[in-house]
């Protein structure tokens, strides 16, 4: 059994791809029409067992331990237990820690969003500025040439 600080350090590595392909499924939009479809059927299938099982594909914390489980099978870690407490500990323990990854993620990219839509108002505004300024400067040119009409 690996000691306690490997253990952690699995732990925290192990949950990366979980995060990340957990992620890709329940939110990009290369999975859109598999990920709409499991919505509907989440809501519409008329067994109770379909809509929970579709309805799997719609959350990424849920969705995140069909990941863990073929993760566990795959590298066979085990968390505090060297048994099958182990997988029962590590079952749980991922999940969590690829939410927390993915809370992480998904404030970055509202950040990053809200970055956008920030600079994107910035130029507009900075766009009507140039307007009203072109405005002004043709409202003082028709000024100057209606005065000189009325001089003359």
């Amino acid at each position: 059994m690996p000691s306690l600080g490997e253990q952690i350090l699995w732990l925290f590595i192990l949950a990366l791809p979980i995060a990340c392909i957990s992620w890709t499924v329940t939110h990009e939009e290369v999975f859109r029409e598999p990920r709409e479809f499991a919505l509907r059927k989440s809501r519409d299938a008329k067994s109770l067992l379909a809509r929970k099982f579709f309805y799997l594909f719609t959350c990424e914390y849920c969705f995140a331990h069909y990941v863990t489980l073929a993760f566990l099978i795959i590298t066979g870690y085990k968390l505090l237990y060297p048994d099958w407490r182990g997988y029962l500990v590590s079952f749980f323990s991922l999940p969590f820690i690829s939410n927390v990854y993915i809370g992480l993620y998904a404030q970055t990219k509202l950040e990053a969003k809200k970055d956008r839509l920030e600079s994107k108002i910035f130029e507009h505004e900075a766009e009507i500025k140039k307007i009203e300024k072109q405005q002004k400067t043709e409202e003082q040119k028709m000024e100057e040439e209606s005065s000189k009409l009325h001089v003359a």
